[in-house]
């Protein structure tokens, strides 16, 4: 089944030098942009993460310091990068806890503003684990019956990851609405708020810390009783955008506090 679009969404895969959002970078990404007319642009770079690449890294992707010395770093690219994800939706595999806070960090350290609010964002993986529990090499052959050569190539997993939506869509077609926005609210696991999903809407709909020693609290209470934790965010290692949107909260926050300050709506 082709995907119904209403316009382009990109499928992609990093290969990176660790799992840290805020401290490691990209060695490789892949994409496949698909167009609503069903036409697709496929594209594979290695990049320079300007440090070394650990070696247990090195061991699950293949990619080692020598392949990628003379390679552009990501700042280098980055313009263009936002260029090709401008306009569009994402997919991808464990995208919406990895691929994409990662991307989003780089951008910023690249000084690149991308604006990823406006982005649907299906994580194929997640459609995968509430349907069939396994990993991305038993989805392929479950799915599509085929084996995954080169698993752990950015290449191959990004094309895997985009030939089982497709199979699953023919395969649950009584569940699954063969369109982005019902797949990306299907995909995710929670009413993330960041990227990265630190902070997140509870069933309420009221906006929650999902990590650490207020987990499940409310970001205001808890900013209002512990102010002195808003700043321990702010100087710790998280993810920028997390930082970012804790910011605007605490912001709204003091102004509607403030006495004679108008509110807009």
């Amino acid at each position: 089944m082709q995907l119904n679009l209403t316009r382009p969404i990109i499928f992609f895969d990093l290969e990176t030098t660790g799992l840290n959002i805020t401290k490691d970078r990209i060695v490789e990404i892949s994409l496949i942009k698909v167009f609503p007319d069903g036409h697709e642009e496929e594209k594979t770079r290695r990049l320079n993460p300007e440090m070394p690449i650990p070696e247990q890294a090195s061991a699950v992707h293949g990619i080692y310091d020598e392949d990628v010395k003379d390679c552009p770093t990501f700042k280098q690219v980055s313009k263009s990068l936002a260029q090709i994800f401008e306009g569009c939706d994402i997919g991808g595999f464990n995208s919406n806890r990895f691929d994409i806070p990662l991307l989003a960090q780089e951008f910023y350290n690249a000084g690149i503003k991308v604006d990823f609010n406006k982005c649907k964002f299906i994580d194929v993986q997640t459609i995968f684990h509430k349907m069939e529990p396994r990993n991305l090499v038993a989805a392929y052959k479950f799915y599509c019956g085929k084996n995954l050569e080169d698993a752990h190539s950015a290449s191959a997993d990004t094309r895997a990851t985009y030939e089982v939506l497709k199979a699953q869509l023919d395969r649950y077609s009584d569940d699954l609405e063969n369109n982005v926005e019902f797949l990306s609210s299907y995909s995710s696991h929670n009413r993330n708020v960041d990227l990265a999903g630190r902070l997140i809407r509870n069933e309420d709909g009221v906006v929650v810390f999902n990590f650490g020693q207020h987990k499940g609290e409310s970001v205001e209470d808890v900013l209002t009783k512990t102010p002195q934790y808003y700043d321990w965010i702010q100087n710790r290692d998280f993810a920028e955008d997390t930082k970012n949107v804790l910011r605007e909260i605490y912001i709204k926050m003091k102004q509607r506090n403030s006495p004679g300050t108008i509110q807009f709506k």
